[in-house]
């Protein structure tokens, strides 16, 4: 067997002080990362409102971009609610017609609700530093936070997210959404954790406009799930250092397999027991 650490890959250095010299084009900027909690602990019902977390962040992001503050994440449960990024396609739109809050940010439509860590990372980009490696960054913390607990995830080529491999029987399936917007070099919205939500909410949608794969989390790949509170403070040192944007090895790809045919509920065949396993019937997947 290969080891994953000989097919990691090693990403360039991007703009760092060396020997108290500063890159060109450097913008001074309050050291240090911020973090605030909203809701972790709370039972539903008394969760995190979507549109005032929005707002919160408007607000932050006008403070870091101005270099008024230090970078901050926001770790949030909110309550249920359906967000659809510019790329939502008709079709993706909940099939019982439940009302969506339309936001800037990429992507396709999406839920957050109780048992979901989101993580909402308000950071300023230095001259050189992409969306794409930040994007990466923000992956690359939770692939190592499921790797601690014992789940083996990384990334599918041309699939933002963090993705659990097929296992030859049920389809990769992804447990952390991600959707982002950057405006005036510093990024908002942000991540999506699976940690033990219910799963008939993703049923009346189309996830992130992706319908040959599926979404799971925590709890249903270990049988059991760590409080939001735990995750939380568990992600914090991996955000940390990704967020230092020092070099780091970043994680293999999820191979590609072969797995039995899985076709996300639509309007027409909603929700019955597409989670079951079919071995009998094989789709293709180019590799």
């Amino acid at each position: 067997m290969t080891d994953q650490r000989e097919e990691a890959t090693v990403q360039p250095t991007t703009p760092q002080a060396v020997n108290g010299v500063l890159p060109p084009n450097w913008v001074p900027h309050p050291a240090g990362l911020d973090y605030e909690r909203h809701c972790l602990d709370a039972a539903p019902g008394a969760l995190y409102d979507y549109e005032t977390g929005w707002e919160h962040q408007r607000e932050i992001l006008d403070a870091v971009a101005h270099h008024r503050s230090p970078n901050r994440v926001l770790y949030v449960q909110h309550e249920s609610v359906y967000t659809a990024g510019r790329q939502t396609q008709p079709e993706d739109r909940p099939f019982d017609g439940t009302p969506v809050v339309d936001v800037d940010r990429g992507g396709r439509i999406t839920w957050h609700g109780p048992g979901q860590l989101v993580g909402y990372p308000i950071i300023f980009l230095q001259r050189g530093v992409g969306v794409v490696d930040y994007v990466r960054r923000v992956e690359e913390a939770v692939i190592r936070l499921l790797a601690q607990y014992g789940i083996a995830t990384g990334r599918i080529p041309g699939r933002t997210g963090v993705w659990l491999a097929s296992d030859g029987i049920r389809p990769e399936r992804k447990i952390c959404a991600i959707g982002v917007r950057c405006a005036h070099q510093t990024t908002m919205h942000g991540f999506a954790l699976n940690v033990d939500p219910a799963f008939d909410r993703f049923d009346n949608i189309v996830p992130c406009g992706i319908d040959d794969a599926d979404v799971t989390s925590i709890r249903r790949e270990l049988g059991r799930a760590p409080s939001l509170s735990q995750v939380a403070d568990d992600l914090t040192p991996h955000l940390t250092e990704m967020m230092s944007f020092a070099p780091y090895q970043m994680s293999p790809d999820v191979p590609r397999t072969q797995h039995a045919a899985f076709h996300h509920p639509t309007a027409d065949h909603p929700a019955a027991d597409h989670h079951q396993p079919q071995p009998n019937v094989v789709k293709e997947i180019r590799l």
